[in-house]
């Protein structure tokens, strides 16, 4: 055994990571540069995460949230696009949606591969948040909170703002001040 975690340890890749990270953040993704995102990491942090596409109309909403991940990401912020066609408006592929995000509204926060957020396809984080709230996304940029350690998630509808205060009354209390 202790050889098989020194062959790990060697090959960069952590033991401990998935001991100490609490069931619920124990998912992988990529992102639309390739990337791969360990939601283990962001465990002790606040997290938004929303459900994207670039042909809707609330598509404008990414300004707000690329203002409140530049204004709060050093305070611990996680902001988290999962990017989807589960309502047909995110009709590109990886690439596509990668660049309209860049190009149209300057997005730097971590936009993962495109997946289902809906029904029984629905990608396992979603799965879980679907279960904690009791609410699956109704429409594009949907969106939910979770706190640090899972302690609680919020969901939120389309029409909420992410720089709303019924957003961020959630979120700063758990901020790095």
């Amino acid at each position: 055994m202790r050889g098989l975690i020194i062959a790990l340890c060697t090959l960069g890749i952590s033991t401990m990571a998935n001991a100490d990270c609490l069931p619920f953040y124990q998912h992988q993704f990529k992102t639309l540069q390739g990337q791969t995102v360990d939601f283990c990491q962001f465990q002790d942090k606040p997290i938004l995460i929303v459900n994207t596409a670039s042909k809707c109309g609330f598509t404008p909403q990414f300004e707000a949230l690329e203002s409140i991940y530049e204004q709060y990401k050093d305070k611990g912020l996680i902001v988290i696009g999962f990017p989807s066609n589960d309502f047909k408006q995110e009709p590109g592929n990886n690439k596509q949606v990668g660049d309209f995000c860049k190009l149209t509204y300057s997005v730097k926060f971590p936009m993962v591969e495109k997946s289902s957020v809906t029904g029984a396809s629905a990608n396992p984080l979603y799965q879980q948040l679907i279960q904690q709230t009791g609410k699956a996304p109704q429409w594009n940029f949907y969106k939910y909170v979770i706190l640090p350690g899972g302690q609680k998630v919020y969901s939120f509808n389309s029409m909420t703002r992410p720089d709303s205060e019924e957003i961020l009354g959630k979120i700063k209390p758990y901020l790095k001040q």
